[in-house]
Order: C-alpha cells, then structure tokens, then sequence
C-alpha cells in the first residue's frame, strides 16, 4: 500500500519549488475532459526536477510513475488511478536550432517534451525548416507525439526525429540517448520502455517558408472542414486496420459503412462530421466513451470482419481494463 501523503510531504521537501497537486481530477488534464482524481500529479518546469521526483518516488517509495504530455490521446477511468502522474506539458519547454551539425544540408531543431507540437511547427516555419508541416494541427505534445509516433496527411514524427534523451525507471539518474530510435505505425520503442522523454532533436531540411506556411494552411483548412474540432475528443479513436487484400482499409470508413455516424451512448457519440471520431458532446463520462467504443468496435467485426484497435490509451485503476 502507498502512503501517498508520505510521498508527497518528500517530494515537497525534497523540491519546494516543484509543481504538485493532490488528487488532482484527470478531466482537467486531458482532451477528452473525462477522468476521475490521480492522488498526485507532478508538473516540473525542467529536467532537474524530473530527474529528482522520479529518484524520490521510484527509489525511496518503489513507486513507477505515470507520463504524460497534453493527454490528447488518453482516456482516463471515472474512478481516476492510484499513481503519481509526471506531466511535461506546460514544463520542459526548451526549444532552439542547433548548430549546423554532421548533415550537410539539414538543420536540428531541439525541443523539451513539452513543447507543443502547432508550437514546434512554427518554430520550424521561422526558420524556413520543412518536415513538420504536417504536426501544425496536431494537438499533442513533442514526447506524446513521439511517444505515439503521431501523424497525420501522410507524415509521421519518425520522419523527421534524429534523436530522442529520456531517463528511465529506475535508473533514472542516468540521461540516455536514442540515435534513430526505432518507431512503427503509431507506435515508438518507448512504449513499454518506463522511459521519460525529456528532449527530441528533429533533422529538417530547408525549405520555402511561402510554401512551408501554404501546406500548413492547407491542412489546417482541410482539419477545420472535415473533423469536429469543436468538441472534446482524441483524435482518431482507432488505429487504421491493416490492409485487407493488398488494399488499404479505413476505419472512419469501416464505422460509416455500418451505418454509425451520431451513434451514441450517453454524452458520447460517433461524430456526425468524421466518422473516425468519437466526441463528448456534453456530459459524456469515461464509461460512455468505452461502452460506445465497444459497440463500434462489435458492429464492424460482425458486418466486416475486421477488428478495430484503440489509438486512444486507457489509465484506470488496478483491475480495470477496456471490457473489451
């Protein structure tokens, strides 16, 4: 059992100037705007600060921590969790052009995991750096996005990401470097690793800053036009299936065809404008999301044979699982 005032009158002391906050709601913390309490979230300004808490409550409390960066692409358990949550957003912020370094041609961008992904774009804009267009309208964070190797308009962060720094549980006062880490499909070798990302190098290449700005205007005006920014989601709430027959499968197309579009289950429902997303049309609660995303995710297997995996993450309490 964890004594979580334990834990937290250390970190305070251990830290004064950290961030922290008990039982914290997740609904403040993520896109979706559901989730019940975690009993404490840190939010360090910097990798000191990082580094520290994780010393505290992995070697002196045997506690592995939860990271997360904007919670774009989390779903939280009305219940909450039993963790201490580390959250980079807002904090880690560094971000600069490097150096000219060994890539004749390319330029490196550096940015803490906690830099938004619309502000890393820009910062590439500015500096006439194609590559990240695509990453303008994407809501996460610079190690969520990694993390999940996100994409979008048929570019994905494993494209453009060189390096990544992260310290890892429990040898967290260690600093490690990934050269070309390893990434697949909204997936990245850090899943499943217990590492925090602390700073991402991109190697970019120049470009036309009128044609740069163009492309990230286009995909902007194509986001507004064709999904429902308007209300609290995740994003695309299912993977894209694997090819059936040698020919590319959609799940928004999938979930369509069967008739789904504004299907809902209390506050939840299948987007009437992409049909790919689920939102919280008001009121929704974790419970709904999941019941809905069952149902889709049983209608399509019965009418197409396909099976639609989550893009989204869970977190809820020991015990808890997607029922499905």
């Amino acid at each position: 059992m964890i004594n979580w005032n334990a834990l937290y009158d250390r970190l305070r002391e251990q830290m004064p100037s950290l961030e922290l906050r008990r039982d914290e709601s997740m609904a403040r913390h993520t896109s979706f705007q559901v989730g019940g309490p975690v009993p404490i979230m840190a939010l360090p300004k910097n990798e000191e600060e990082v580094q520290q808490a994780l010393s505290v409550a992995v070697l002196e409390f045997g506690v592995k921590p939860f990271f997360m960066g904007r919670g774009t692409n989390l779903l939280v358990s009305d219940r909450g969790a039993d963790l201490l949550v580390v959250k980079a957003f807002d904090g880690l912020d560094r971000l600069e052009l490097l150096p000219q370094g060994e890539w004749p041609g390319r330029s490196t961008i550096l940015a803490g995991s906690g830099v938004s992904l619309a502000r890393l774009s820009k910062f590439a804009l500015e500096h006439g750096l194609a590559g990240l267009e695509f990453a303008q309208g994407i809501p996460g964070s610079v190690g969520g996005g990694v993390y999940m190797n996100a994409g979008a308009y048929g570019g994905e962060m494993s494209q453009v990401v060189s390096s990544v720094s992260s310290v890892s549980c429990p040898s967290e006062e260690f600093v490690r470097e990934y050269v070309n880490p390893q990434f697949s499909y909204r997936r990245s070798q850090f899943q499943g690793q217990d590492d925090f990302i602390l700073r991402v190098c991109f190697s970019l290449e120049p470009g036309d800053p009128a044609e740069i700005r163009a492309k990230m205007e286009d995909f902007a005006r194509r986001r507004r036009e064709k999904q429902p920014l308007e209300y609290p989601s995740a994003g695309s709430t299912f993977k894209r299936p694997a090819p059936v027959d040698g020919e590319p499968v959609y799940a928004a197309a999938l979930i369509d065809g069967c008739g789904l579009k504004g299907f809902a289950v209390g506050g939840a429902q299948v987007s009437e404008k992409h049909a790919g997303f689920v939102i919280n049309r008001g009121g929704a609660a974790c419970r709904d999301i999941v019941e809905l995303m069952a149902q889709v995710r049983e209608r399509v297997f019965r009418e197409t044979g396909v099976t639609l995996e989550p893009e989204v993450r869970y977190l809820g309490r020991e015990g808890e699982t997607w029922n499905f």
